[in-house]
């Protein structure tokens, strides 16, 4: 089954790869390494594998689960899924026969809307031309800080249908984006013990880029302590836009 999430912009999550590494200032704090030492602890048999100590951890080494590829076949109705909510697809321990094969789950399931995020942008870049990209897959690269902003370039170069731009945990201001060929910008702050302040100034400068250049933009949350602790209003009102689901739903 689907598992249904609290991400304000997915309705369930599906998971035929886990595990990661931290590569960039937005891992500091990883939730999904987190979950991942809990789901280990609890006996969950995805979350067996360890990771390298320095840079993942228990339950959080990268591995694929091809019995997951067959779950979409199952679910009833339409759903916007995030894929791979506890890994990145592009890592580099991800063999590009496995990305295939989801590739070909998403084509062959075009009733759900898949959205992909990667951190990874360089690699998906190089293997864009080598993937057969469904019409009902949405691309994204997080964007945290202005260190990052060259992922959108990179983004630029897939052809997939719908690109986004996940600005989470947003960790500086990100001035003057190339937002060319961006259909969805979301931005949020990060949240938990340790998490990082995020000035209100810059949530409201991508607000503004994105109304200038005609992109729906989707405020997630404020952050702290929990995930709604500081709730997710701007400017007095909430911003849910989306690119339109019709575009990539068949």
């Amino acid at each position: 089954m689907a598992t249904n999430s609290a991400i304000e912009w997915t309705e369930v999550t599906w998971n035929p790869v886990t595990g990661c590494d931290r590569v960039a200032a937005g891992c500091d704090n990883c939730y999904a390494l987190s979950l991942a030492k809990r789901l280990k602890a609890m006996g969950a048999e995805k979350y067996q594998n360890d990771g390298d100590p320095r840079t993942s951890g228990p339950g959080f080494g990268v591995t694929v689960h091809p019995a997951s590829l067959t779950q979409p076949y199952r679910w009833r109705g339409s759903k916007v899924v995030f894929v791979n909510s506890m890994s990145d697809l592009f890592h580099a321990k991800v063999p590009v026969d496995f990305m295939r094969d989801i590739f070909d789950v998403v084509r062959e399931t075009p009733q759900h809307t898949y959205q992909v995020l990667t951190k990874r942008a360089h690699r998906m870049a190089r293997l864009a031309d080598k993937l057969d990209w469904p019409d009902n897959l949405w691309m994204g690269v997080s964007v945290e800080s202005f260190d990052a902003v060259d992922r959108i370039d990179h983004l630029r170069a897939t052809p997939a249908a719908v690109r986004f731009l996940s600005c989470e945990p947003l960790l500086s201001a990100l001035p003057n984006l190339d937002l060319r060929e961006i259909d969805w910008v979301i931005a949020g702050g990060e949240s938990g013990p340790r998490a990082r302040p995020m000035d209100p100034a810059w949530v409201e400068d991508i607000r503004d880029q994105c109304v200038s250049a005609d992109v729906a933009f989707f405020f997630k949350q404020w952050g702290g302590r929990t995930p709604k602790a500081n709730g997710r209003e701007l400017d007095g009102r909430t911003w849910d836009d989306m690119p339109d689901l019709s575009a990539a739903v068949g």
